[in-house]
């Protein structure tokens, strides 16, 4: 009902004609795979959307995406724990103040090296828990999950990714603790409407 194609302008523009959102992330799934990065498409979105702040999931971020979106401008990088590796490990400490780590489960659990669970003080203060299985696949979110890390892991910001399917699903996360969510489906759906986003007050994490 948003937008009458898949292309990424048309898209966005929908999104936001339903909520002036700040925030928009976005998973390159060509970089995530090892193909070419899609850091073209990023630069026109970036242009035609001045006002936005880009979450960029590029997996290991490539490169050339940092001559478009320097570490002050309108972007922050997302770090996927799936590409993370021992020598990753080392620079994600490094580069933690401009980066948002994604905590990546699957049902046998995270994806990506074990120690990172181990090493909560070198995360960054934003964490994204995505529980991939739940994308796009209207169970709801992992609440069990998202508990105990804001019970075993505190001191960051945390966002929900994953499942959500109505307005009860953003009031229990809340209440929770969860600094935001990721949301796609349940807008494109309309299970999330206009009226449902102007109930919450969720942290401004985008300009951080």
């Amino acid at each position: 009902p948003l937008c009458g194609s898949a292309e990424p302008r048309t898209v966005l523009a929908g999104l936001l004609g339903l909520h002036p959102f700040e925030t928009v992330y976005i998973a390159d799934l060509d970089a995530l795979m090892g193909k070419p990065p899609q850091t073209a498409l990023m630069d026109r979105l970036r242009r035609a959307f001045p006002g936005i702040v880009f979450w960029i999931d590029q997996g290991w971020p490539d490169e050339g995406l940092y001559s478009i979106f320097p570490p002050n401008g309108k972007a922050r990088r997302v770090i996927g724990s799936e590409s993370l590796n021992g020598e990753r490990l080392a620079a994600l400490e490094q580069a933690k103040d401009t980066l948002i780590l994604s905590l990546d489960f699957k049902e046998e659990g995270l994806l990506g090296p074990v120690q990172l669970l181990e090493q909560s003080e070198n995360w960054p203060e934003e964490i994204i828990l995505m529980t991939l299985a739940r994308v796009g696949g209207g169970e709801g979110p992992d609440f069990a999950r998202a508990e105990r890390f804001l019970h075993d892991y505190p001191g960051h910001r945390y966002v929900a990714a994953g499942g959500v399917r109505n307005d009860n699903d953003l009031r229990r996360l809340q209440e929770l603790g969860m600094a935001g969510v990721l949301i796609a489906s349940a807008l494109h759906s309309g299970a999330v409407d206009e009226r449902t986003l102007r109930q919450f007050d969720w942290q401004e994490i985008g300009n951080r």
